[in-house]
């Protein structure tokens, strides 16, 4: 069973979608809680929200947004984007926020993830792992770390971490299908966690060859937004494979 999860971007109060993380190629699609609220009556319990103003601004910014979504639908939310300190991580739980997705602070300050992991418990952090060239990408995909993917994993599986966010940055928003040998030898390498595959998704089949894989959960945004996935497919998806809690 693989876990199918939705996911809103957000800019200036709207929802939109990057391609390649290149916010000068946005589209945008309405109201973040709109479509949370469709999604949630197409079936699915789960939702990646992401603040891509806060992930810029390195604080979060849509804060109010990720409140209204939370208040308005009983999804299960993930949220990322500009977690970078003690406020924004309690800001996000306070404002509904069931898990949160860590990325650039990872990377640049492990301690202090490292303390949240403690605090929080593992099952309230996912590990966000951008990748471009092989190597980690932080600040909303503006800057390329030195460090590459399995290492980064693997520091912080050590620290306790089971769920991990793997976008492939040359393919997300591109709708040309995951790249799925990239998690399959990320799942060879740490069998045990929960591998949420991003990037690519053009279509319930690419879902499906996700599912065949094997792989625990995917998200998927512009490919609905551009009316690649239908509502109807979507609730067939879920009635298939159903929506774990992670």
């Amino acid at each position: 069973m693989t876990d199918i999860i939705p996911a809103i971007d957000i800019i200036g109060g709207e929802c939109v979608r990057l391609t390649r993380g290149d916010y000068a190629a946005k589209s945008v699609y309405g109201k973040p809680t709109d479509m949370a609220m469709a999604f949630e009556a197409a079936g699915c319990q789960r939702l990646h929200v992401v603040d891509l103003d806060g992930a810029k601004a390195r604080h979060i910014v849509n804060a109010d947004t990720l409140k209204e979504i939370t208040s308005r639908t009983s999804l299960t939310v993930d949220f990322g984007g500009g977690i970078k300190t003690d406020e924004d991580i309690s800001t996000a739980f306070k404002c509904g926020a069931a898990m949160v997705t860590v990325g650039s602070v990872a990377v640049t300050d492990p301690p202090l993830c490292s303390r949240w992991i403690e605090h929080y418990g593992a099952e309230r952090i996912i590990l966000g792992a951008d990748v471009r060239h092989g190597k980690i990408a932080i600040n909303g995909w503006k800057e390329e770390s030195t460090e590459s993917l399995h290492a980064f994993i693997g520091r912080y599986v050590e620290m306790g971490i089971t769920k991990v966010l793997c976008t492939d940055i040359s393919r997300d928003g591109t709708l040309t299908g995951p790249n799925i040998p990239l998690y399959e030898g990320i799942m060879e390498a740490f069998p045990d966690i929960y591998l949420i595959v991003s990037g690519g998704i053009s279509s319930a089949e690419d879902i499906r060859a996700v599912e065949r894989a094997g792989l625990p959960a995917v998200v998927f945004g512009k490919a609905y937004y551009e009316g690649k996935i239908t509502i109807g497919e979507i609730k067939m998806l879920v009635d298939a494979n159903g929506i774990g809690s992670c």
